[in-house]
Formats: C-alpha cells, structure tokens, sequence
C-alpha cells in the first residue's frame, strides 16, 4: 500500500449540526432499547504497541484522532447495520462492502475500494464430538491506519491473533498490512485440524464400508456436502492470496512480510489440493458402497430365487403324485355308487377292468411327469 497520507485528507468529514434546538426524541424512541454492542476489542496501536483499548466505537474514532500515526484494530462480531454504518462514515467504507459484511454468506474474494482492501474469508474447524466441520465467515476491511474485523460464526479465534502480534511487536509495526497476514495465516492454520479430522473419518467410511455398515452412506453423502464447502473456502482463497502478494509487491510492503504471505501462499495450495483429493476419496468410497450394496443385493435376490426354485420343485412333486392317485380314486368313486342301472356293473370282467384301468392311467400319469422332470 502507498505511504500514509493525513487523514483528513480520506476521511469523510462529519457534517455540521443543524441550526436551532435539538429536536425532543418521540416516545417510541425512548422506550426503544439501545442495539446490544458487538464490539469485541478495539484498541489502539503505535508503533507495534497497544498504547489505549477504547470501550466505544465513538471513543476509538475520538482517540484515533489523537494519534495520527496510529492503527485501529477493531473486532466486531455480527455487528448490527448502525455499527457498521458508523464505521463506514468515519473510515469512508464502500456501501457494497458494507452490505456484504451485513449480510454474510460471501464466497472468499478481495476487493479494493479506493484505499481500502476489503476481504471475505471463510474460517473452519473440526468439531470432535459430532465429527462434522463447522465453518465460519470473516470480513476484513483494511485501510491506511486501520483494521476492522466482522465475524459471522464461531471461527476463527481472534484473540489468539492479536495476542501473538502484541508479543511480536516488530512485526505488528509494520502496520495493517502485517495484521491482514496474521488474520490469513490463522484462517489457514485453523484448516490443518480439519484436514486431519477428515482424514480420519475417511479412514473411518472404508472401515465401515468394507464392514457392511447399512448408515455408511448417509454419513459418506454428509461429510462430501462439506468438501464441497471446504473447496469453496479454500479454492478462491488461492487465486486471491496470488493477488494480493502482487499487491505487496507493487505497493513496496516489507519484504519479510511478502515472504510470510507467500508461505500462506503454500499452505493453501497444500490444502486446496488435500480438499480437492477428499472429495474424490469420497466420491469413489461412494462408488465402491455402491457396488458392494448391489452385490449383496444380488445375493440376497439369488437367495430367494434358489429358495423359491426349490419350493417350486416340491410342489411339482406333491402336484404329480396328487394327479397319479386322483386317476384311481376317480374311477374307485364312480363304480363305488349305489345305482341298479350302471353299465358293466354285472359284467363278469368288471373289476379286472377297473384294476387295469386305474393301473394304466397311473403308469401314464408316471411316464408323462417323469418325462418333464417333476418327479
């Protein structure tokens, strides 16, 4: 970024106070109760040392006043639209850079508005108990002679960030440009225990997977729709960190302080390229799930096909001998009737007859299921 140049030269300047009596508040707006603030720390910085921590956003605008060689370092969390209107008045904030931090859901990109950068990060971490990622969202505006902070979501942890530039004083000295890095370098740094976690329930899946776990699948779909999220974290985060190092470069920033980003630089590459191999991990433990399931699908269908196929093989054989020894029954029951005028029932051959006759259909009956296999 170019030298710093005096404020008032950038700054919006407040507008003087209307002539006459100040107008008397209605009703509804005294009843009103004020916005819960959202500030998480501001603080005051020179020459790499906290020198004041305002309890206000109006006294960090008052004190930065009074220290023209000075940085603010202003955390907000879910800001409400006042606040963040405050700060756009005193710092000359984009208005779209402002509807992007109240809103949220931005994808990571890095935008500048004058002598503002404006980023969009999107934070993660891996949450042990429900071996799920839980992702956040950081907006970060920069400018000459400050830092603002919007955090939408739990990650990442701040504090620790400032903490580690206080005690490195030196390196906080060398303004927003060094408070924009250590943000970055956090954000990326918060992305290794993810990648571990993932890892480890990936490892997990092909255990379950080759163990025949029905729930696999769900858990496989659940964890690839957060790789998707993780890609669309760290994917453009790529692309950008090139950027703005083509930033540092032309606005003559630190040397050492180009040489940490482009470590970052690294860092996200490594994971981009981690992410991009989880997803297709995924993608093929949910193929071969696939597989294995319609395998024992298959089985389970031969099964009862085999199973049916047997039963069909019994009631052949039931039906066959039920059809041989109707035959007999038949021609038993008809020459069984008590009638007077029945034919051949006085015939001297009558009975012979009937025992061959019966013998003879059986045979058939025999031969003929015999020759189709049910019997």
């Amino acid at each position: 970024m170019s030298e710093r140049r005096p404020r008032a030269a950038w700054r919006r300047q407040p507008e003087p106070p209307a002539a006459g009596p100040p107008a008397r508040p209605s009703a509804k707006a005294l009843a009103a109760p004020p916005d819960t603030p959202s500030v998480v720390q501001a603080t005051l910085y020179r020459d790499g040392r906290r020198v004041a921590s305002p309890g206000s956003l109006a006294e960090t605008f008052r004190q930065l006043r009074q220290y023209p060689d000075g940085m603010a370092w202003i955390g907000l969390h879910r800001p409400t639209e006042s606040e963040l209107h405050s700060l756009a008045g005193e710092f000359d904030l984009h208005e779209l850079a402002i509807e992007d931090a109240l809103e949220a859901h931005q994808r990571p990109k890095l935008e500048r508005y004058g002598d503002t950068l404006f980023v969009v990060l999107r934070a993660a971490r891996y949450l042990d108990a429900q071996e799920e990622v839980d992702f956040g969202e950081l907006h970060v505006f920069v400018g000459r002679d400050f830092v603002i902070t919007v955090r939408h979501g739990a990650a990442p942890d701040l504090s620790a960030v400032r903490h580690r530039m206080e005690e490195n004083p030196d390196l906080l000295a060398l303004g927003p440009e060094a408070v924009l890095y250590a943000i970055l370098d956090a954000v990326v740094d918060g992305y290794a225990p993810v990648v571990a976690g993932v890892q480890n329930d990936i490892d997990e899946i092909e255990t379950e997977v080759f163990g025949g776990d029905p729930s696999v699948s769900r858990r496989i779909y659940e964890l690839s729709r957060e790789m998707v999220e993780f890609q669309r974290a760290t994917r453009p985060l790529v692309a950008m960190l090139h950027g703005l190092m083509a930033g540092f470069a032309k606005y003559g920033t630190d040397e050492e302080l180009q040489r940490y980003l482009r470590d970052v630089a690294d860092h996200v590459t490594h994971t981009s390229e981690r992410v991009d191999g989880f997803r297709q991990a995924l993608t093929e433990i949910l193929t071969v799930n696939a597989t294995l399931v319609t395998q024992q699908q298959n089985a389970e269908m031969r099964a009862l096909a085999e199973a049916g196929f047997e039963q069909n093989e019994e009631i052949k054989k039931i039906s066959s001998w039920a059809a041989i020894l109707f035959a007999p029954t038949l021609v038993g029951t008809i020459y069984g009737m008590n009638f007077d005028a029945m034919p051949e029932l006085k015939w001297a051959y009558g009975y012979p007859f009937a025992i061959l006759l019966m013998a003879g259909v059986c045979t058939s009956l025999y031969f003929i299921f015999k020759r189709r296999d049910w019997l």
